[in-house]
């Protein structure tokens, strides 16, 4: 019995084997059949991705060449616009000045206007009353132009110089 017990141990031990490797695929199979579902959905999902990216990634890079495009437009438009701004800051510097020009000019017509409504309403009855470009003092400082302000005020410098060297 000495041959028959190693046999019968060889022999058992094959079927404990035989018996492993079986409970092993029974229990492994239903992991197998997941394993070969996930395999057939990762396949459908790369063909998908491989279908849909390339579109999408050209949709993509022609948004980033708008967006640049419109980006430079944009950057046109504000130069533009500060062009105008400086332009229009331009036109009312110069309009400010025209305008100081105009009061100037006006309160000399109002000035003369004045002088001579005064003239011709005293008449010559009362020549110590006439207003004349020699006598600038009798009109009010308020309608004087700057000129005739300048020299009024020259005149009092001379007038003041003079009595002082008297």
């Amino acid at each position: 019995m000495t041959l028959i017990d190693p046999l019968l141990l060889l022999g058992c031990s094959i079927l404990l084997v035989a018996v492993s490797l079986t409970a092993l695929l029974v229990a492994a199979f239903p992991a197998i059949q997941d394993l070969s579902r996930a395999a057939r959905s990762a396949e459908k999902l790369f063909d998908r991705l491989d279908r849909e990216l390339p579109p999408t990634l050209e949709a993509i890079r022609l948004a980033g060449l708008e967006l640049s495009d419109l980006t430079e437009e944009m950057s046109q438009g504000v130069q533009s616009a500060s062009a105008v701004v400086q332009q229009v800051d331009l036109s009312l510097t110069q309009f400010k000045k025209q305008a100081g020009s105009a009061q100037v000019n006006t309160r000399s017509i109002w000035v003369g206007v004045r002088a001579a409504w005064q003239t011709w309403r005293r008449g010559e009855s009362d020549p110590s009353q006439q207003i004349s470009a020699a006598n600038p003092l009798s009109i009010p400082r308020r309608y004087l132009a700057p000129d005739l302000l300048q020299q009024e005020r020259d005149s009092d410098l001379r007038d003041s110089i003079g009595e002082d060297d008297g």
